[in-house]
């Protein structure tokens, strides 16, 4: 994997993943989907214009942490308020992220990842617009804060990945956050350049 490149004639961004590559991309938007529209709002009274608007989302903070992370309180000192601005807001921001998750999911599809990779030797090209590019930053920066917020990453604790061994399932689950970093960062330079 070389990263994220814009490719000069057609503006489009491009990269090439390994099969593996692909297919644990693949493996964690589709995590980032289920976990996205796995948890059920909690069903609200509703006026006739908020039926026919939907306002019907969550009113209270969501329990798993990454939920939380992902849809924070807006108002911290006025629970009311923070009531009312979840429920009008985060079933749209549910719906927009699970959505840009599977972009990435059918992108990598549409390159020709097969449902089951079978062939380690397979490479995959995908080439974005760079609106679609713009998705996929999006959802790198969700899939990072997912992992992070996973694995207890925090600012400053280089030293305590450094010194777990290579074989600690923690280093590896690590090593993929860094991962994730690096198509972010390499994703950055080519819609800068």
């Amino acid at each position: 994997m070389t990263g994220f490149a814009r490719h000069r004639r057609s503006g489009r961004v491009i990269a090439t993943f390994t099969g593996f590559e692909a297919d644990l991309l693949r493996s964690l938007a589709g995590q980032l989907v289920e976990l996205l529209r796995n948890e059920v709002a909690a069903p609200v009274a509703q006026d006739p214009l908020e039926a026919m608007l939907d306002f019907t989302g969550p009113t209270t903070e969501p329990e798993d942490p990454v939920l939380a992370r992902l849809f924070p309180t807006a108002y911290r000192d006025d629970d009311e308020a923070a009531a009312d601005f979840r429920r009008f807001t985060e079933g749209r921001l549910r719906d927009g992220k699970a959505a840009g998750a599977a972009a990435i999911i059918d992108a990598l599809e549409e390159a020709g990842l097969p449902p089951q990779l079978a062939d380690d030797s397979l490479m995959i090209d995908v080439e974005l617009t760079p609106e679609e590019a713009e998705g996929w930053l999006r959802s790198f920066t969700d899939l990072r804060l997912a992992l992070a917020t996973r694995l207890g990453v925090e600012e400053g604790d280089e030293a305590r990945w450094e010194a777990l061994p290579d074989e600690d399932p923690r280093s590896q689950a690590h090593d993929i956050y860094e991962w994730v970093g690096y198509l972010q960062e390499t994703l950055v330079d080519a819609l800068s350049g």
